[in-house]
């Protein structure tokens, strides 16, 4: 059972906050271990379970870039340890950048690194604009359309993770 299901919802990039909070409380006491202590152990377990899987739930989808990966994986969109393929001007723009962060770590400059901050936070800040337009799109969508927007979502993911990275590097400087 996955999370939507377990919590009633379709699958979405944005799932109603007030419906996971519900659905969270409701099986928490539900399921909660206290009132099966007079039941069998496989049915102890079987409660133990579903309380976890209701955690579990509730920690993925009130996050969105938890959620983001979720809803990728269940779709089959990506997968663990995946060598996904970056476009080449992406890679090409980046290359840029980490050059520069080179040239930091070798000659520090408190201006330079505040420029090269401010374009990866530009360059973050459109993949987020096309990250919610594709995903609220794919949320519209019926199950035909969908598979186009998740292709766009796959790609604007992975190279919100490659932003990520050289953030990460940048701020080690």
């Amino acid at each position: 059972m996955n999370y939507f299901e377990l919590y009633h919802l379709p699958v979405s990039f944005h799932p109603d906050q007030n419906v996971v909070k519900q659905q969270f409380y409701a099986l928490s006491k539900k399921y909660h271990p206290d009132f099966y202590i007079n039941e069998n152990a496989e049915k102890q377990e079987e409660v133990l379970e579903l309380s976890t899987l209701n955690n579990k739930a509730f920690q993925v989808l009130k996050n969105p870039q938890k959620v983001l990966q979720y809803v990728l994986e269940l779709k089959g969109v990506i997968s663990e340890g995946e060598n996904y393929t970056l476009p080449q001007s992406f890679l090409m723009e980046m290359m840029d950048v980490n050059e520069a962060i080179m040239d930091l770590q070798f000659d520090p400059d408190p201006e330079k690194q505040k420029e090269v901050q401010a374009n990866l936070d530009r360059v973050e800040e459109l993949l987020l604009q096309d990250l919610n337009r594709s995903t609220y799109a794919f949320d519209a969508s019926d199950a035909t359309d969908q598979q186009v927007h998740l292709t766009k979502i796959k790609d604007i993911y992975y190279r919100n993770k490659y932003i990520q990275r050289i953030k990460s590097s940048l701020a080690k400087l």
